[in-house]
């Protein structure tokens, strides 16, 4: 239910416009924060009703937040745009097609072992005429063999232990980007934490809330917390971007569950993303130099939902001979953002050429970002470009620099 106290924190003023990506490729103001706001509104009072086209304009929202870091009375729309989405998925009734191919991405994506055996299937579906919404999720099936690489079960610190942390190894993370929690778990270890990584953890739920399933994403946060409890863990360290910052709401979602209210705010306040914990902490461990030209696209739900833009950027800048470009306009949105490139793919298709022509700009020899949305959707902006780069998160680049392994064999075998 949409709270009318959160729509009233709306002046009006415009501020959010020029962050808003949707703003930004259409500038309709239906589709920027403050006209949403004005439909929310309208629902709220009854002058509005939920049809085809007020519900359009809320699933053309990326969710990015990048409007709440914008704006100056602070509305919480992230909050907002929540319980609209949960409203819409509660009393509208979507038309066959879009409600089956929903069903069909929330059947597969929190799954690992159904998520590997789907993309099994991407070759063939490049070759034969994929039917309709199916060939955004061939378009963007990752071109490489997946890494089977993951992180033990216990990785010990090296030398004096600092904390034990829990990895949250993800469901898409651990199928697409297995080695990016290995080397989080290497890059942790070496300086001084003890990585717990729990076999089989369930969803967060960060893919369910984003779109509004509100009931599916509780119910899988409730199992992440058992998880972590039966773990013993100090901290939660996540290494996806959207993840991390649903970890941080717990404490939010499950205020009103007298069985978790207690844990999941306890839970929450001991959730780091790994960039936030790294550059918190003294450097203990060598690096060795990377002489490479990094451009490091901040992720949304790093950088908007969770606040967190220095903390990546000091953890790459520890690596000697690393070179960071910033790509132009940050603050917006690749077009990943939940399931937005597969339900909404000309928008998000749009966006991630722009962003991907702002990478390219800055003549990198290797893309960065913190999020597995991102590094998917530019890796296939960029091959659309015809400039395929190698895409690293950062725990790898700096994994890469405390193991010493020569830049020309890391850029080599990076995925693209």
């Amino acid at each position: 239910m949409i709270d009318p106290k959160l729509v009233s924190d709306c002046v009006h003023c415009g501020f959010c416009l020029p962050t808003c990506p949707t703003w930004n490729l259409w500038h309709e103001e239906m589709d920027s924060p403050r006209g949403r706001i004005y439909l929310m509104e309208g629902l709220v009072d009854g002058s509005i009703r939920l049809n085809a086209t007020v519900v359009e304009h809320f699933d053309r929202c990326l969710g990015c937040m990048a409007c709440v870091t914008s704006c100056p009375s602070g509305v919480q729309y992230d909050k907002l745009i929540e319980q609209t989405r949960d409203t819409i998925e509660r009393e509208y009734l979507r038309y066959g097609g879009e409600r089956a191919f929903r069903r069909l991405v929330f059947a597969v994506l929190p799954y690992p072992r159904r998520m590997r055996a789907a993309l099994a299937l991407a070759p063939l579906g490049r070759i034969l005429p994929a039917p309709g919404p199916l060939r955004t999720l061939v378009e963007l099936a990752p071109r490489r063999r997946l890494s089977r690489e993951r992180p033990a079960a216990v990785t010990p610190a090296q030398g004096e232990k600092v904390a034990r942390a829990g990895l949250l190894t993800g469901c898409v993370q651990s199928v697409l980007f297995g080695d990016v929690n290995a080397a989080t778990a290497r890059v942790l270890a070496a300086e001084g934490y003890e990585v717990v990584a729990p076999r089989r953890l369930p969803c967060c739920g960060a893919l369910a809330l984003h779109a509004g399933r509100h009931d599916d994403g509780l119910r899988r946060a409730r199992r992440l917390i058992d998880a972590f409890e039966r773990a013993g863990v100090d901290l939660v360290v996540s290494n996806a971007a959207g993840c991390g910052s649903n970890l941080k709401d717990y404490g939010h979602l499950l205020a009103g569950d007298p069985a978790y209210a207690e844990r999941a705010a306890a839970f929450s306040a001991r959730a780091r993303d790994v960039s936030e914990l790294l550059a918190g902490s003294p450097v203990r461990a060598e690096r060795h130099p990377l002489a490479a030209r990094v451009a490091f696209q901040d992720s949304c739900h790093l950088a908007h939902a969770q606040r967190i833009r220095e903390a990546p950027r000091s953890m790459l800048a520890s690596i000697p001979g690393l070179d960071l470009a910033e790509p132009a306009e940050q603050e917006l949105c690749c077009g990943s953002a939940g399931i937005f490139n597969l339900v909404q793919p000309q928008a998000a298709r749009e966006l991630g050429d722009r962003k991907a022509l702002n990478v390219l700009a800055t003549e990198p020899d290797v893309y960065a970002s913190a999020n597995p949305g991102c590094l998917v959707q530019l890796s296939s902006a960029l091959h659309r470009a015809g400039r395929p780069l190698p895409s690293l998160h950062p725990a790898e680049l700096l994994d890469a620099s405390l193991r010493g392994v020569p830049v020309e064999r890391l850029l080599s075998e990076a995925r693209r």
